[in-house]
């Protein structure tokens, strides 16, 4: 079988995290390919995530590197189980750009997030119409079936919700966000109501950062932490306009952690986010 030419972002991270244990354990790839029987190369395509790699053989790397968290290991031979076609969103594979489908399999995998956005409702809150009228405004515009599918693509992604024991979520929205009138004041009015809503299951919790807010917080793109099965896995993730960035250093784990706490402490509380976003509402 050929290498992949894109693999996805968990096949990429399962790649990544063989490639620390080999590099903590002190064992260079030839030593890896050594103990499998294969050439060099088959190990730096198992790294980055370009070919797959057995649950037989991880465990056997895992021994080999001297690995004794069971929890990681597991967690990885979980991700070896998983192929194409598995879940909801590879029907939009060779529809949408892979950025889109890596952000919802995080999502999928995820048993707790975290986000911050200044400008934007987060996109597992947001209504249909408020996320066609961002999609047209993408540059260059986008053709009508590519709006479409990105709508209903993310539409699709808040089933995480529907679960019997959905993830945790934590969304941090600056009050600018709830002030921005995308799509005309009947769309905003719409898309704050249903943040209400949301706001009110269970799993969820909205808090809002006033205007009144005298911190400084340098979150100014919008930021997600995805906590995976094991913290060694958990992930973030950066939206920009050049697309989807992952990070996974234990720098920056530990950085927007602590970025993600100075905002929710300098937010308001859940109660007092949901009387914010409906005094808001009712002025459209």
């Amino acid at each position: 079988m050929p290498p992949r030419d894109n693999p996805t972002a968990r096949q990429a991270r399962l790649g990544a995290e063989l490639r620390k244990l080999r590099e903590r354990a002190g064992k260079a790839a030839r030593e890896a390919a050594g103990l499998l029987s294969v050439d060099q190369a088959k190990i730096s395509h198992m790294e980055s995530g370009r070919i797959g790699v057995s649950e037989e053989r991880i465990r056997r790397l895992a021994t080999f590197y001297s690995c004794d968290n069971a929890a990681l290991i597991d967690a990885l031979c979980a991700i070896a189980r998983e192929h194409r076609g598995q879940f909801w969103f590879d029907e939009y594979r060779g529809i949408l750009a892979p950025g889109f489908l890596d952000i919802a399999e995080l999502e999928h995998h995820a048993t707790a997030l975290r986000s911050a956005q200044n400008v934007t409702i987060p996109g597992l809150f947001q209504t249909e119409n408020y996320a066609r009228a961002l999609f047209h405004g993408v540059t260059p515009k986008l053709p009508p079936e590519e709006v479409e599918a990105r709508v209903e693509h993310r539409m699709k992604r808040a089933r995480i919700f529907d679960r019997v024991e959905p993830p945790a979520c934590l969304a941090i929205i600056h009050e600018a966000a709830l002030r921005m009138r995308f799509g005309g004041r009947k769309v905003a009015r719409e898309q704050l109501e249903h943040l209400i809503e949301a706001s009110q299951r269970p799993s969820v919790a909205v808090r809002v950062i006033p205007f009144t807010s005298e911190v400084f917080i340098e979150i100014t793109q919008p930021v997600l932490y995805v906590t995976s099965s094991v913290p060694q896995l958990d992930t973030v993730q950066i939206d920009s306009a050049l697309g989807n960035h992952f990070l996974d250093s234990e720098v920056d784990l530990a950085k927007y952690k602590t970025l993600l706490d100075i905002a929710e402490s300098a937010s308001l509380a859940p109660e007092a986010s949901r009387q914010l976003i409906h005094h808001i509402a009712r002025e459209l």
